[in-house]
């Protein structure tokens, strides 16, 4: 099945919104939303996520049964028919994912802003299972790759365990050489070693990208590997010989999605099966590898471990587009109280729902951060195959880690926090699952949490930052990465003495203020933390426990204030590039500027504590320029929206439709619900004439 191909004008790609309640906000806005969007997005990719929502919403097998609970097996059984469907769709060759890599990612997006059951069995598969073999094998290997694209085999990423997650170095599945049989021997050597929250492994994975301790003859041990192994026949989906595999139960939501466990008992795969981008063992069992030393082949080996962290920070972001559409179209056309009683106003016009405005600027910023980090992984990628193993390529597997590391918990929360701010903006409405908010909250909910607990990962990041100053300290190495994402910190002095001179509202409109106060809350952290773990360590404290007594407070303050600076200095840049047209200059500016201040006023202790703002009027002025950056956004909120809200079947909230007719949508959603105007099917078992306690001792 071919998806549809597009045609005609503009008009028929970005067509106008239709007229109704929203339409005196749209027409106050200072730019077009259309221009907007085709310099954020280009035609081609707007052209390409066209394509994709027509199919799905023309497609009865992907049409909404709202009213409907379907039981998890039944979700679970048209999910996977869905995940089939796109396949058959070929939206994306495996030639146009390597040629335009980031419509992977909009292909995703698109799939999640439907329903993330969906995207995450399509992108499992396809992407982390498909990624981890292209990218962490060889040609002996790529044989699996058009059996992953016909569904010929289903995959999944089996990493975590039930004893370990974060802590990947110390998964316990082990994969022994036997060299008279030329095969590893694949065990889990009890319940804490079996593999589990593997999406895909509970019901549908015939094949997993296993994660072991690799030993070889003689008791060598070589760290942590990826093995491809078959878990399930692919005809019947019974378990292979030795793996006992299963399903781990609902969950509190994407129930979609078969998460699962896995067990291994001397499961015997070839030798080949191992995955040897990064180390090999050869028939006679002796290890090899194209890197000097281990600490090069694992800051290489990151790309397959960073992969899925990199899709969780997309996820995050359009689960933050999706509620902050929602919450802010409502917020245009539900109207309360006025100046008079027989005038109300949309509460949009309060400076409380203003709250909304820096989760919608967060929902820029962090998307640009999301897409360029995403091709910044691919360009470790694409190193790799070409058969980068040197020091650069290891420390751009490392410094993106680190990206990813504390990328995946400032975009998590950020939409946690905005989804909630969401909800409760659009009051008892926002409570009625209908208008979508509480699924996207609990289908967001697990991207604090997979791939890595957002507080353990931030302490990748600090350690990233650590070990650059020591090396600094140590050996007088300069502070540069391969995105030169740190290079600022070789004026780590010199930034440690500015102070903050902003004088009026005005100097703070423009996010290159915050920026600088940004690079001066890394330095101060980093140089706090670093103190920190000195003093520990001359206290008497072994490493672990020094690190351990430094996070609160330092560490991990440090790694998130280098990421929001990261995501700020990206946007930044972008907004102020000589390429942005000159009418999306202005409105582009305060989004930027509005992320930034907002951002950085949740350190306004730190910054009075280190001496970077002193005097009350600091403070007064930052709060200043956000309430003014919001006042000045209000009038552009909608048309913001109108950029980054998919048509209203992807959105599927009728407090968030496009045409604003808020109360029609809602009353037309309700009476479509099933049932809403029967009675009770219980109310016969108690309106029979004789006593309810009478009927209740005659059945007992």
């Amino acid at each position: 099945m071919m998806a549809p191909t597009l045609g005609g004008s503009d008009d028929v790609l970005l067509p106008d919104f239709p007229r109704g309640p929203l339409q005196a906000y749209r027409v106050r806005a200072s730019f077009s939303w259309k221009e907007l969007l085709l310099f954020l997005e280009g035609e081609d990719v707007l052209r390409f996520k066209k394509a994709v929502f027509t199919a799905l919403e023309n497609d009865p097998l992907f049409a909404r049964s709202h009213g409907a609970d379907l039981s998890m097996e039944k979700y679970r059984e048209l999910n996977f028919l869905r995940c089939k469907r796109i396949f058959e769709y070929d939206f994306l060759t495996a030639e146009e994912m390597l040629k335009s890599p980031l419509k992977v990612s909009v292909l995703i997006d698109c799939l999640g802003m439907y329903d993330w059951s969906l995207a995450a069995k399509y992108f499992l598969h396809m992407l982390t299972f498909g990624s981890a073999i292209y990218s962490s094998g060889s040609e002996r290997h790529f044989k699996y790759i058009q059996k992953i694209f016909n569904m010929e085999i289903f995959g999944c990423f089996a990493l975590t365990e039930v004893s370990h997650g974060s802590n990947a170095k110390a998964i316990r599945t082990t994969a022994h050489y036997d060299p008279t049989t030329e095969e590893f021997i694949i065990h889990s050597p009890d319940f804490e070693a079996a593999k589990f929250w593997v999406g895909n492994m509970g019901k549908t994975a015939t094949h997993a990208v296993v994660f072991a301790q690799l030993h070889t003859p003689g008791g060598q041990r070589h760290g942590l590997h990826s093995f491809v192994v078959q878990i399930r026949d692919p005809k019947t989906l019974l378990a292979m010989p030795g793996v006992m595999v299963g399903d781990i139960g609902k969950k509190l939501g994407q129930n979609g999605l078969d998460n699962g466990f896995a067990m291994f008992h001397k499961v015997r795969i070839p030798r080949q099966n191992l995955l040897n981008r990064t180390g090999d063992v050869t028939p006679e069992g002796t290890y090899v590898t194209p890197f000097k030393d281990a600490r090069q082949r694992f800051g290489a080996s990151l790309s397959s471990l960073s992969i899925g962290r990199v899709s969780i920070i997309g996820m995050s972001i359009v689960n933050l587009k999706l509620a902050v559409s929602i919450a802010l179209r409502f917020s245009a056309t539900r109207r309360q109280f006025g100046p008079t009683d027989k005038e109300e106003i949309p509460v949009l016009e309060y400076q409380m729902q203003w709250r909304l405005l820096p989760y919608l600027a967060a929902a820029y910023a962090l998307d640009h951060f999301s897409k360029t980090l995403f091709l910044d992984l691919v360009e470790l990628q694409q190193g790799l195959l070409g058969g980068g193993h040197g020091a650069r390529q290891a420390e751009l597997g490392r410094e993106i880690h680190a990206l990813a590391s504390a990328g995946k918990p400032l975009a998590s929360w950020t939409a946690q926090q905005g989804i909630q701010e969401c909800r409760e903006a659009c009051g008892g409405h926002g409570y009625l699952a209908m208008n979508r908010l509480g699924d996207l909250r609990n289908d967001n909910d697990p991207n604090c949490t997979y791939e890595g607990d957002n507080n353990v990962l931030l302490q990748q990041t600090s350690n990233y930052l650590l070990g650059l100053l020591a090396r600094r300290v140590q050996d007088g190495a300069r502070f540069e990465s391969p995105l030169k994402t740190v290079d600022f910190l070789e004026a780590y002095p010199d930034i440690l003495g500015q102070r903050f001179v902003g004088s009026s509202v005005a100097d703070c409109l423009d996010s290159a203020v915050p920026l600088a106060a940004y690079r001066w809350l890394v330095c101060y952290l980093l140089r706090e933390s670093y103190q920190k773990l000195t003093q520990e360590k001359r206290s008497g404290s072994n490493d672990f426990q020094a690190r351990n007594d430094c996070q609160v407070y330092h560490c991990r303050s440090l790694a998130l204030v280098f990421i929001e600076l990261t995501a700020v200095q990206r946007f930044h840049q972008h907004v102020h590039h000589p390429s942005v047209p000159p009418s999306l200059r202005a409105v582009l500016g305060r989004l930027s500027a509005l992320y930034a201040l907002w951002s950085l006023s949740r350190h306004a202790a730190v910054l009075y504590r280190g001496g970077y703002f002193s005097g009350e009027q600091a403070g007064k002025l930052l709060e200043s320029a956000i309430l003014a950056l919001c006042s000045q956004l209000k009038d552009d909120a909608v048309a913001l929206v109108d950029v980054i809200a998919p048509p209203d079947f992807f959105l599927d909230s009728p407090i968030g439709r496009a045409d604003g007719e808020l109360y029609k949508n809602l009353w037309t959603t309700v009476l479509q619900g099933s049932n809403v105007l029967a009675r009770p099917s219980w109310w016969p078992e108690f309106s029979a004439n004789k006593p309810a306690v009478g009927r209740l001792r005659s059945k007992l």
